[in-house]
This record gives structure tokens, sequence and C-alpha cells, in this order.
């Protein structure tokens, strides 16, 4: 049976009935349309302000957005040299890529209409392919991002109560501050770039934020066998271009990695959590110089494939100017222990109070062995360079951190003077302040310009360090008995350095300064020491 829709044949004509009226849409593009000012609209990207750091890409549930490289935009440390890429017709302008930009630079504007016939111009480098979208912002993250700019303070010790003994100034995060810390890390990766060793950062600080210390602790053993060490003294260059930091303080990198290693309590737990994979002998024998941070590391992955290492060392213990060197108030022995102990159980032998040159030559190392390395580290002082330095109760910094740190007395009276700006002058400064001594630091540029951690400058200053800042010294005076009584200088003004780095420290005549002493350390900077070498050998090396 057939059936004729006569209604529905006709329904189309009447849409006759409009013709001629006036309509009521707007007449595209002649006239155009504002959208409200908070409208979600279309990408803006600062691109100048953009890191690359991928957290849009990574969040968006659309696949909306690649990180791509443009015309222009180099990459740096810090700066991955990538910009996002938005497909406008995957994009549904939820915002949350806009919410957890760390920088603040990606934005939506009020524009939202575009007509094209060819499906690639609906992909869009904000910032470049929009340019005037910048006077058309309608949402940013200034007030609604998703990230957490707030590290979770470090337990301390407070600055007074630390100058009475030789205490571990930093106490470390618990489980529940590490697990809160690490859960603000946005896994871009850019810290691994600047890393000198290339560590694992985002995946373990992620294996920390899930509650998986045991994971964190093989992730770091990849490629550091002395992580420790590094968790508690790295100068963590990682956390300079942590994008958190771009508007906030930086991921806690090196708390966490210490937090992480401090979970395995023992050499013994340590071996079983990384569980190493070491090669059978392949009948290769290397010699090392030195025990320090550098020999141990090349002894520990060399002895993984296979070779058979042995390292001499100079001194009682290993560690180098990590045993040596750092006050114990910032790097225990106990940690440096467990970590060499560790190294031992996969087969590196170490002679100790073996002092190439003097108990094994040189030469005898190379023959018995296929290969030498030489981890010998910066042991010998930069001299002062000024009148008197010579004199008694003058010394290198470095010589008395070493005295201390070996259980020898240094008698240093009750006013010292350090001359110099980075950490071993801090570290020598600090020590003396634990042994009552009122201490003052010459630094001949700005404070700002001192190249010693920041957080160790503060610490100096909170037990009492005086530092004097733009002072540079030119002589030492002693008593009659040539003992150092006081050390003469001259105040300097700094005058910009034309090649664009640090303003450079210029004496001011007629503005000497005598500050009297008891102590003078010279903390200016350190140099290989390679007279252990003969003949040639020694012609081989370039320093």
């Amino acid at each position: 049976m057939s059936f004729f829709d006569l209604k529905g044949t006709l329904k189309p004509l009447t849409a006759l009935k409009q013709f001629g009226r006036k309509p009521h849409t707007i007449d595209f593009p002649k006239v155009s349309l504002e959208a409200a000012d908070r409208y979600r609209g279309f990408h803006y990207n600062e691109i100048d302000e953009c890191i690359g750091c991928g957290n849009c890409s990574t969040i968006c549930q659309n696949a909306a957005i690649d990180m791509i490289r443009v015309e222009g935009v180099e990459g740096k440390k810090g700066d991955s040299g990538l910009r996002p890429r938005v497909d406008n017709g995957r994009c549904c302008w939820c915002a949350l890529c806009v919410e957890v930009c760390p920088t603040g630079s990606l934005s939506l504007t009020t524009d939202y209409m575009y007509v094209s016939d060819d499906p690639d111009s609906f992909l869009w480098v904000p910032g470049i392919d929009n340019p005037e979208g910048k006077n058309k912002l309608s949402f940013t993250s200034a007030d609604t991002s998703l990230n957490d700019f707030n590290r979770i303070p470090m337990p301390e010790l407070e600055g007074m109560d630390r100058v009475k003994s030789f205490a571990e100034v930093v106490l470390g995060y618990n489980e529940e501050m590490a697990r809160a810390e690490a859960s603000r890390c946005i896994s871009c990766g850019l810290c691994t770039e600047v890393c000198p060793d290339h560590m694992h950062i985002p995946e373990y600080i992620n294996a920390i934020a899930s509650g998986n210390d045991a994971d964190a602790v093989r992730i770091i053993y990849d490629n550091n066998p002395l992580p420790e060490m590094c968790g508690k003294v790295c100068t963590r260059r990682c956390e300079d271009v942590c994008a958190i930091a771009t508007r906030g303080d930086a991921v806690a990198i090196r708390w966490l990695k210490r937090y992480a290693t401090e979970t395995a309590k023992t050499a013994d737990i340590t071996y079983e959590i990384v569980n190493p994979e070491i090669k059978e002998p392949n009948g290769y024998k290397v010699g090392i110089v030195g025990a320090g941070p550098s020999g141990l590391t090349a002894a520990y992955y060399l002895a993984l494939r296979g070779y058979d290492v042995t390292i001499y060392e100079a001194n009682a213990k290993a560690g180098g100017a990590t045993m040596y060197g750092i006050p114990k108030y910032r790097f225990p022995i106990e940690s440096l222990d467990k970590q060499i102990e560790y190294i031992e159980k996969i087969g590196v032998k170490i002679h100790y109070n073996t002092k190439v040159g003097k108990d094994i030559s040189f030469d005898k190392i190379y023959k018995e062995n296929d290969v030498v390395f030489m981890g010998v580290g910066f042991p010998k002082a930069w001299t002062l360079g000024i009148e008197g330095e010579d004199a008694k109760g003058s010394m290198q910094a470095v010589n008395y951190l070493y005295m201390i740190n070996a259980d020898e007395k240094v008698e240093i009276g009750n006013k010292v003077a350090v001359i110099g700006g980075g950490n071993v002058a801090i570290d020598a400064a600090r020590v003396a302040r634990r042994f009552g001594a009122d201490v003052t630091i010459l630094y001949r540029r700005r404070v700002q310009d001192m190249p010693a951690d920041w957080e160790e400058i503060e610490g100096a200053e909170d037990e009492g360090v005086h530092i004097v800042p733009q002072a540079i010294p030119i002589k030492v005076i002693t008593d009659k008995k040539g003992k150092v009584s006081a050390i003469e200088y001259l105040m300097a003004e700094m005058v910009p350095d034309e090649k664009g780095g640090r303003p450079k420290p210029v004496p001011i005549e007629g503005s000497n300064k005598v500050l009297e002493i008891t102590a003078l350390m010279g903390a200016i900077g350190q140099q290989g020491d390679y007279s252990f070498l003969e003949g040639a050998y020694a012609e081989k090396i370039k320093v």
C-alpha cells in the first residue's frame, strides 16, 4: 500500500513566507562579531616567554597540540627550542593547556572565527601565525594555574645552633614531604638536558610521587653511582632551569634524590634494590689514580662491564674532596662510606695510603694495566700573590678543610679572614665559626656575584659570618714574630664589562682598610697536581 505525504512535500515551500523580510542574522564578514571578554577562542603564545616544556601538549585530551621547531627560535639551557602548534580542528578550548603552562606564556583570545577549505590551514603556531592575538587575550593562567609554585620547606637546624657542632644542617624530607614535593614536577625533562650526568630526573621524581621509592633508587643508580653525594652537595644546575621556577620555586630535585637514596639504609640494601648486572670478566685491567668522585664513577661502570679495576688512593679513605674537603655538617661521612662500600661490593679494588709517585710509580701502574684513568681532581690551591702571604697563620682554605676532616688540630685563633667567594671560601668560614672564631669573608666583587651556592651564602650569614664585598686584599701584615696580625685591603668600584660579563672590580685609590686577624685563608681557586708523572708521561699531559 503506497502512502503520499502531501504535507511533507509542501513543507519546504513554507519558507517562502520569509522572503523579503529583514534578516535577523548578521551580514558576515561585513559586521564583526565581538565576543565576551572572557570568551575562550584561539590560542596565543608569547614566543619569547615560552620554554618549550610541552606541558600543554601532554595534558591535551584531544591530541590537538604538538611541539615543533619554528624558524627563529633556538634551543638553549632551560628552553627546548620547541613551540606548541595547535590543531584548531581538534581543540575544544577547554583551556587546560593554559592552566598548566608553567611560564604563563600560553593564553586564549577572543578570536573564534576562521573559515577555510584547506584542513592544513587549521594548524597554527600561536603567537607566530596569529600575532594580532596579543591584543585580544581573554583567558590566562595568572589566577587559575593548576601548577604548584611553592616548594615544600626543608627542615634545618637553626642558624646559631649550627655553630655548636658539626651535626648535619639539612634534616631531609620525610615521606609525606617528599611525596608532596615530587607531585609538583611536570616531567618536562628540561632538567635532564642540563644535568652533567643526564640523570633520569622526571622518572625518579614520578616514582617518588607514586610511592615507589625502590624504583626511584633503581632509576637513580642507572647513571649515577654516587647519588647520595649528589643529593646532599650537588650544585643542582637542574633546578636552575626547572619550568616551575619561571614563576615560583624550582622543584627540589636535589633533596628528592637525597630522600630516595636515604631510604636504602645500607650498602647491602642498595645492592639488593639496584641488583646491578655485572658482566663476565673480559680480561682487561684498568688502573685508576685517585678515589675521588670521578675515579669512583669510572671504576663503577668499568667493573659493571667486566673490567678488572684497581684504584690507587693517597689517603686513608676514598672520596677525594667529598671526604676531605666538604664539611661534615653538609655531607656526613656515613653517607659517603655507604656509597663507597656499595662500589667495592661490585668488585672494585681500592689501595689506600698509596700515593702515586711515592709509594708506587706511575710507570708501574701504566705497565701493569691496559688502560689508566687519572681522576686526581684539583687539590692544589692558587695563591693570592700578595706580600706576606707566606707568614705563619696564613694558609689555603682547601688545606684547612683537609686537616679538619682528617681530625688534625689547626690553630686559627679568634679572628679569621677568608679571601674568596666560592663554596670553598664559605665552607672554610663556616667551619672556623664552629671553632669559635669571628670570621670575615673578603670578596672582590658584589655578594650577588659570588660563585658560591646562594643557600651556602645565606647559611654563612645566619651563622654569623661577616661578608665584606668589593674588597681587594693587597698585603698581609705580621707581628714581630712573623705571625699574621692583620690584612690590608682596598675597596673597589664595579665597572661594567664591555663584553657583557660580570662587572669588574677596580680598586679605589686611597680606600685602604686594615682588618686585625689571627689567621688568613686563601680560597680563590684550585688546579690539578700532576707532579707524580715522570718524564715522557708528563710531556703528554696538556694542562
